[in-house]
């Protein structure tokens, strides 16, 4: 795709339908991105194998291509050829955020008890000090990973010298070089809080979080697909509008956070629909 194509993806009219400018991605794989949730049995439920698998040949993945289990197992625990612990254990952070549906839920210390939380079809995360926050928040580490994730970063020259040079050649090849740069983009666009409209009409919209935009979700899941196919059939399978209140109260953060403990009641529960 040429930076002409790009550059007017991005200066899509506001009214238009849908996620707009970067946030929507390339058109391309749209068809491939999760749709609203339309029910309460929806939310934050997984995408499942059979759904991740028919996702990923849409996005140029060949599941073949993948990480067997045991250079997976390596890369998780910083070993193998120029491994590194902090590194590998920061990508690992990064699937356990992204992949948090009803079947992964997060773990917390909130107010001093620990807590069970499933926030993935909403875009949004607990991290460890209990605050709510986007994936794209700038101390996230979902956006902290950005550098190892780009060619020649820790990811690429792993798996280059540990036999998994065709898996990281079949990632750039796909969905994932089109929508990064979308979501780069989009990334840099939005606020500090890092949330997204979707446009239903003129007068009618609705938010969500970064990690639920197109080109981010499809960036994501071509890159933990790669690393694990089974991982990746945790990933939501349906974005759902942030509650009203908690978008307000995270527009006006200066750190786009907020505690946790005080927006909880505004989201559904995650076992009252399973």
């Amino acid at each position: 795709m040429s930076c002409l194509a790009i550059q007017s993806a991005f200066c899509l009219p506001l009214y238009s339908q849908g996620f707009t400018g970067a946030a929507a991605g390339a058109k391309t794989y749209a068809k491939y991105a999760p749709a609203e949730v339309a029910n309460n049995y929806q939310f934050n439920q997984p995408l499942g194998q059979e759904k991740a698998d028919e996702i990923a040949k849409g996005l140029g993945l060949v599941k073949s291509k993948c990480f067997t289990d045991e250079q997976f197992l390596k890369f998780v625990t910083g070993n193998g050829v120029g491994g590194n612990l902090d590194d590998a254990f920061l990508v690992d952070e990064c699937i356990f955020i992204l992949t948090n549906t009803c079947d992964n839920p997060l773990i917390r210390n909130i107010n001093g008890k620990a807590t069970s939380i499933v926030l993935g079809s909403y875009g949004l995360t607990v991290n460890t000090d209990g605050m709510l926050e986007s994936p794209a928040n700038s101390t996230c580490p979902t956006r902290v990973v950005n550098p190892l994730i780009v060619p020649g970063g820790y990811v690429d020259t792993w798996c280059r010298a540990n036999g998994a040079g065709a898996a990281v050649e079949m990632l750039y090849k796909s969905a994932f070089t089109v929508q990064v740069v979308y979501g780069n983009k989009a990334q840099q666009d939005a606020g500090v809080a890092e949330l997204f409209t979707y446009n239903k009409g003129a007068f009618n919209q609705v938010v969500t979080g970064a990690s639920m935009v197109p080109p981010l979700w499809e960036v994501n899941f071509c890159l933990i697909y790669m690393l694990n196919p089974r991982l990746a059939a945790n990933m939501p399978a349906y974005w759902a509008p942030i509650p009203a209140p908690v978008v307000a109260a995270l527009s006006v953060s200066p750190t786009g956070q907020v505690p946790y403990s005080n927006y909880a009641s505004y989201f559904i529960p995650p076992t009252s629909f399973r």
